[in-house]
């Protein structure tokens, strides 16, 4: 059996989704006449207690969208380290929103008292401070949650100095569920939340950026700039709708694997997992110096079947999903536990 552990994005739709999206009453989006799409955008606005929603076809054109609803070629953008928007989105906010980014806080996270210090006054000196982005779960932390009372801090230091923020929520959905918050709680107090439809969720394509009418309305500019008018969307849409209403209880199991494998990895001698450290659906493990590298690993374990990613020369992370068993997740880590051995 193959098991693939590299991202929640590898998902493929269910018969039930499949369905959905053949059935799917659609229109010419970029007219606003798709009523698939309006219902998804309505029904993620409501989840997340804002006033208007804007499907796009990706986490990274929304996070790239909000980037130039915030902020003007020049100016500076307070980020946490390794962060998706400045990480793995190819330069974008250089290229096409025109910012620079300064990196604050460490693996991922910051506080109040980071934006306070790093955030640059507006003086023709320097590039102005206009945003801070938050990335929660954070995907390069291994899925970490952000707590409420460093939200809380964030977002107070932040309007204290006139800055807009940003939630990079492409996993909110696990941060919910893991916390017992709603999303509503989570997305409080954003100026604009992304949120992703085909990681955890389990449809095959699309991303939601929530905020007030005024955003949102802004962002309907910069998508079409970007090529994100998508016209007939709906039949995408009614994945991410059924994705909302059938994925989102069950990513309690998702939850529940990673911990599982984490528990089985922590066996190994030349494995070391921080089981505490797994908050939702993914699992960091670090290789000791007497095992192969995360790449020697990687292929490795490829060659008997399962499949996840090298993050570092000797780290490798491991992603749970829809589509991996708690079966697969045991045979993933009876691979593992094998191989880095040999």
């Amino acid at each position: 059996m193959r098991v693939d552990l590299r991202s929640d994005t590898v998902t493929l739709p269910s018969a039930g989704m499949r369905k959905a999206m053949a059935g799917a009453e659609v229109g010419d989006d970029v007219y606003g006449e798709d009523p698939t799409v309006n219902r998804l955008e309505e029904r993620v606005a409501d989840l997340l207690g804002v006033e208007a929603a804007l499907f796009m076809p990706s986490g990274t054109m929304a996070n790239q969208v909000a980037l130039k609803v915030h902020a003007e070629p020049g100016d500076d953008v307070l980020d946490g380290e390794d962060s998706h928007n400045w990480l793995y989105e190819s330069g974008a906010g250089a290229a096409i929103a025109g910012v620079q980014f300064t990196i604050v806080g460490k693996g991922g996270m910051f506080s109040a008292a980071d934006v306070q210090q790093a955030a640059k006054p507006d003086n023709h000196h320097f590039s102005p401070t206009r945003l801070v982005c938050v990335e929660n779960t954070h995907n390069r932390a291994g899925g970490r949650i952000w707590s409420d009372v460093e939200v809380k801090g964030i977002l107070q230091a932040s309007r204290a100095l006139g800055l807009r923020t940003h939630l990079d929520g492409a996993r909110i959905w696990n941060a919910s569920v893991a916390t017992g918050a709603s999303e509503r709680q989570l997305a409080a107090g954003f100026d604009t939340v992304s949120t992703c439809l085909s990681k955890g969720l389990g449809a095959p394509v699309g991303s939601v950026l929530c905020g007030s009418r005024e955003l949102i309305h802004r962002a309907h500019r910069f998508r079409k700039m970007l090529g994100g008018g998508m016209r007939q969307a709906g039949v995408l849409a009614a994945a991410g709708l059924f994705a909302l209403e059938n994925h989102r209880e069950r990513l309690v199991e998702d939850h529940a694997n990673a911990r599982r494998l984490a528990e089985l990895l922590a066996e190994s001698a030349r494995l070391r997992v921080d089981r505490s450290s797994v908050q939702t659906n993914m699992v960091l493990v670090d290789i000791d110096e007497h095992g192969p590298t995360a790449g020697e690993l990687v292929v490795r374990a490829r060659d008997e079947g399962v499949l996840f990613n090298a993050v570092g020369p000797r780290r490798i992370r491991l992603v749970t999903h829809m589509d991996v068993s708690r079966a697969g997740c045991e045979q993933a880590a009876e691979v593992l536990n094998r191989t880095v051995a040999m």
